[in-house]
C-alpha cells in the first residue's frame, strides 16, 4: 500500500513539473491560456447564459445584438452565444477524443509494423497504403450518410487519420531499435511486449503528445467542415452547425456576429492547441531545446563596438584602433 502511494504521489509530482515546464513556456502558457477559456466555457455553459438549446421565440428572430442578445438571435429566436457555449462542448469532445484515439492507435500500429516482425510491417503497411489512395472526402460522405452521430464522426476520423502517426512513430522506432538499451533488454530475456511498452513507447513519447496536440486542432477544424455541408450529427450544437444556419440569413439580415463569433471561436481553440503542441516539441525534443539554448546564448551576447573588433583583427590595443580610427575619418574629411 506504501508502494502505491509513492508511486502515485511520484506520477503526480511529474505531471506537475510536466505540466509546470509548459505553462513556462511563451507558447504553451498562451496555449493553455486560450484553451482553458474554451473549455471552461464549455463546462459552464448552463451558467453563463440565462438561455437554452430550445427557448424558441419566433416572434423576436433574427434580432440584432443587444444588451438582452449579446450576439443577437437566429430565425427561431435562439440565443446565438448560447449556442456557441454549448457548440464548444461537442467541437471539444470530438476534436480531443478523436486526437487521442488516433494518436494511441497510430502508435501502437507503428510500434507494432517497426518492432513485431516482418508480417506484421507488411500487413500494416499495406493497411496505409490502401487508407492513403482512399479518397477521404467520399469515404466520409457515404459513413456520415449510414449516421451522422458524432461517435460515428469520431469513428471515421480515427479510421482515417491514425496511418499518419503510425508511419512517423514506425521511423522512429526503426532508427533507436539497435540502440544499447534495446539490445540490453533483449538480452536480459526481455519480451517484445514488455519492452514495447517499458522502452520503445516511452522514447517515442514527445512525438505522441505533440502529434496529440496538433491533432485535436485538425479534427476540430474537420468537425466544423463536414458539419458545414451538412454531414454532422443533426441532433447536437456544433461550431460548424452554427455556421451552416448561418450562411442561410446572417449576410441578408447582418447579423455578422452570427458568422464571425463561431469562426473566431475555432480559430482560437485551433490556434491554442497548435501552441501547445509547438511548445511540447520544443520541451520534449532535446534537439529542439539545444536550438533554443544557442539561440538564446547568441542573442544575449553583448555587442561589440567597432573598435574593439578592428583590435582584435589587427593584434593592436583598443586605444590605438581608436586612434587610428579618428586619424583616418580626419583624413576623409580633409579629402
Amino acid at each position: 500500500m506504501n508502494k502505491l502511494k509513492t508511486n502515485l504521489f511520484s506520477a503526480l509530482r511529474a505531471i506537475g513539473k510536466f505540466l509546470l515546464s509548459v505553462l513556462k513556456h511563451p507558447k504553451g502558457r498562451l496555449g493553455v491560456i486560450l484553451v482553458g477559456i474554451v473549455v471552461v466555457a464549455a463546462i459552464f455553459a448552463p451558467y453563463l447564459t440565462p438561455y437554452e438549446l430550445d427557448d424558441y421565440d419566433i416572434a423576436n428572430g433574427l434580432a440584432k445584438p443587444s444588451a438582452e442578445h449579446l450576439l443577437g438571435t437566429d430565425k427561431n429566436g435562439i440565443d446565438i452565444l448560447t449556442q456557441i457555449l454549448y457548440g464548444a462542448r461537442i467541437s471539444l469532445i470530438i476534436g480531443i477524443t478523436t486526437g487521442l484515439c488516433v494518436t494511441l492507435l497510430g502508435a501502437t500500429l507503428g510500434i507494432v509494423s517497426a518492432y513485431f516482425g516482418k508480417v506484421s510491417a507488411a500487413v500494416i503497411l499495406n493497411i496505409i497504403n490502401v487508407l492513403l489512395v482512399i479518397p477521404t472526402t467520399p469515404l466520409m460522405m457515404i459513413m456520415s450518410n449510414l449516421s451522422s452521430s458524432y461517435l460515428m464522426m469520431i469513428a471515421i476520423f480515427t479510421l482515417i487519420g491514425w496511418c499518419g502517426t503510425a508511419r512517423m512513430v514506425r521511423a522512429q522506432v526503426l532508427s533507436i531499435m539497435n540502440m544499447n538499451y534495446i539490445r540490453a533488454a533483449e538480452l536480459s530475456g526481455g519480451s517484445k511486449t514488455y519492452i514495447m511498452f517499458r522502452h520503445i513507447m516511452p522514447s517515442v513519447s514527445h512525438l505522441l503528445i505533440m502529434n496529440c496536440a496538433l491533432s485535436c486542432a485538425g479534427f476540430m477544424i474537420a468537425e466544423a467542415g463536414l458539419s458545414f455541408i451538412g454531414l454532422g450529427d443533426p441532433s447536437v450544437m456544433s461550431w460548424g452547425k452554427i455556421l451552416v444556419a448561418a450562411q442561410e440569413s446572417a449576410f441578408t439580415s447582418g447579423l455578422w456576429a452570427w458568422v464571425l463569433a463561431p469562426g473566431a471561436a475555432i480559430f482560437i481553440t485551433v490556434f491554442g492547441f497548435m501552441q501547445i503542441g509547438y511548445a511540447l516539441e520544443e520541451i520534449l525534443n532535446p534537439k529542439m531545446k539545444r536550438k533554443r539554448v544557442k539561440h538564446r546564448k547568441k542573442s544575449a551576447s553583448p555587442a561589440l563596438d567597432a573598435e574593439t573588433v578592428f583590435a582584435s583583427m589587427t593584434e593592436m590595443s583598443v586605444e590605438d584602433a581608436q586612434a587610428l580610427k579618428a586619424e583616418f575619418e580626419a583624413g576623409g574629411t580633409n579629402a
